[in-house]
């Protein structure tokens, strides 16, 4: 088996932390090896994900390497794959290490630190702007740069950057945690629960299956079934990256083993290269379809409210808008892999068959899958209809996961041991309150009309001002590890820019917030899913580098094209 890229495992853990519930997946792909898998590795095998009663998600790919293993240990462990509790113990205890528990990172710490003091101390304050906003615009940058270099995890960096805010006398106490009541934060907690009970229950695994035995004759059709069921589930399971780690990983998974494509390995080109990466550029587009398939779409319309530009019938709204070039975009991404990374197998005839037989290896559709499939249709129409029915949506959600624990498809231990939820509360919730108050104190008036008049200077128009400002917004990604990061440091300021060139101001809400699904795809780090897809060891890192820019530049057509005259006929402009 190919050994993991240097750093890698200190990479995945950064990713726990900033987006991906489902780090087990990527560690997991790295423990299991070729010579593990049997002849009888098949599909049919494979079940959908468990959860083991600490919480964590044990891979469907060893499910599947092990077809005899039955019995989960309560720490998460199988033994059947042959790791010790020992050994196991170990592995966790260096992970723990790794991660960063023997403090702060030096140079890290020193250069994001220093980002902070350089702009307080020696860079002269405008004079239009006030002592408290410059010293809060300084822990802001010194708050980004350490998100950028990671010192400390996430989490905790932000609340060092909230405490610094609160100790200079920055920001008062009630002010500095106000965020901590957002209703979007909250609607983005409550989602992390909503895709554990996808999980749990199966019924994400379920719906995909359905799709490959209908469309799975061959390799491109195998292709766009897994687009369109991620498609159809992503409105009522908003996290791409649980998603990827939790129904389509494993999936793609064992279809690749059972054709015998196999990771670290030149067989992989065989068939599972080309439906990792198809399934990877197609997510972005189907996050960018619902306003609930993302966290970070909540998050980018709470911040164009912040900043006065208020969306009616949200939801709707969105979808309209996204609808035209996002499925033009989702229809075009696997046959445009097909042609420039085309699969050594073009064929799958087996695949339909092999569906059939894990459906029917999983049985009817059990209650708790009704109970979800209800609970998400009742959701996702009051998401749609709640301005009507004068229902917030975080109210809607909060009724969803009320009867998801109610009837048992969840347990509160189920949502306690959402660790990514309570960690996104936190870091989110900071990054939000202090970019409101930077829009509050005029800081991002001040830098949006600065560099207003310095696109004046140029003389453009106010589409040619569109055109720059959507590309450097979504360039700057490649520093970024994050997309959710990514929108509580800049969408903000980027949209001010935005409102500043004189560009109407929900299409630039909406397009910028489009960007933020589509820029997930860029590199191997710039998602929770890429962390997911990359270690699942079936693409070589500079494909993810290549294909990632092609792709960048062909959604920027479609989007730019497509979407422009769509966004005319709708009167956006």
């Amino acid at each position: 088996m190919r050994s993991s890229p240097k750093g890698w495992r200190s990479l995945s853990l950064h990713y726990y932390n900033n987006d991906t519930l489902y780090n087990e997946v990527i560690n997991s792909t790295h423990l299991s090896s070729a010579n593990q898998v049997s002849s009888s590795t098949q599909l049919t095998s494979a079940r959908p994900p468990q959860l083991s009663k600490s919480g964590k998600l044990i891979s469907s790919t060893h499910l599947s390497l092990a077809t005899s293993a039955q019995q989960i240990r309560s720490a998460g462990l199988l033994q059947q794959v042959g790791i010790s509790s020992s050994h196991q113990i170990e592995n966790e205890k260096k992970l723990s290490s790794d991660s960063g528990s023997q403090g702060a990172k030096f140079v890290p710490f020193v250069i994001s630190v220093a980002i902070g003091l350089i702009v307080r101390f020696f860079v002269p304050k405008p004079v239009e702007v006030t002592q408290q906003a410059w010293q809060l615009l300084a822990i802001f940058l010194s708050t980004i740069a350490g998100l950028v270099l990671s010192p400390l995890p996430v989490g905790a960096w932000a609340f060092l950057g909230l405490t610094t805010s609160i100790v200079t006398k920055t920001l008062a106490f009630s002010t500095a945690f106000s965020a901590f009541t957002n209703e979007v934060i909250w609607l983005i907690v409550i989602s992390f629960f909503f895709a554990r009970g996808f999980v749990k229950t199966g019924l994400g695994d379920r719906i995909a299956t359905y799709f490959v035995k209908w469309l799975g004759k061959s390799t491109l059709g195998l292709s766009y079934g897994l687009t369109i069921s991620e498609a159809v589930i992503a409105p009522a399971m908003p996290s791409t990256t649980a998603r990827a780690g939790g129904v389509f990983l494993p999936i793609i998974k064992s279809l690749s083993l059972s054709g015998g494509s196999k990771p670290g390995d030149p067989s992989s080109k065989k068939l599972g290269s080309y439906l990792i990466q198809s399934q990877f550029q197609s997510a972005g587009n189907s996050s960018a379809l619902f306003l609930t398939a993302a966290a970070q779409n909540l998050l980018c319309l709470k911040l164009a409210e912040e900043l006065g530009i208020k969306i009616a019938s949200p939801w709707v709204s969105w979808f309209k808008a996204a609808s035209l070039p996002a499925l033009v975009s989702l229809l075009a991404t696997p046959f445009i892999l097909y042609k420039i990374f085309p699969p050594e197998t073009k064929d799958t005839p087996e695949a339909p068959a092999m569906a059939a037989k894990k459906l029917e290896k999983m049985g009817p559709v059990t209650k708790n899958e009704w109970v979800m499939v209800g609970t998400m249709l009742f959701a996702v129409t009051l998401w749609v209809f709640g301005d009507a029915l004068g229902i917030a949506s975080v109210v809607a959600a909060m009724l969803g996961l009320s009867i998801l624990l109610l009837l048992g498809v969840l347990d509160w231990d189920d949502c306690l041991s959402e660790k990514s939820a309570w960690d996104t509360l936190a870091w989110f919730a900071v990054l939000v309150g202090m970019a409101g108050q930077l829009t509050n104190l005029g800081i991002v008036t001040w830098m949006s009309n600065c560099v207003a008049k310095s696109l004046a200077t140029f003389s453009l128009s106010w589409p040619a001002a569109f055109g720059v400002l959507q590309a450097a917004y979504f360039s700057i990604h490649y520093l970024f590890a994050s997309q959710t990061g990514h929108v509580g440091a800049l969408y903000s300021a980027f949209l001010a820019m935005h409102l500043a060139s004189g560009v109407p101001a929900v299409l630039s809400a909406l397009a910028l917030a489009y960007n933020t699904n589509l820029f997930g795809a860029l590199t191997h780090y710039s998602s929770g899913q890429a962390a997911v897809y990359y270690g699942a060891g079936y693409v070589d890192l500079p494909d993810i580098f290549k294909i990632g820019l092609i792709m960048a530049v062909i959604n920027a057509i479609i989007w730019g094209g497509v979407g422009a005259v769509w966004w005319k006929f709708l009167g956006l402009y």
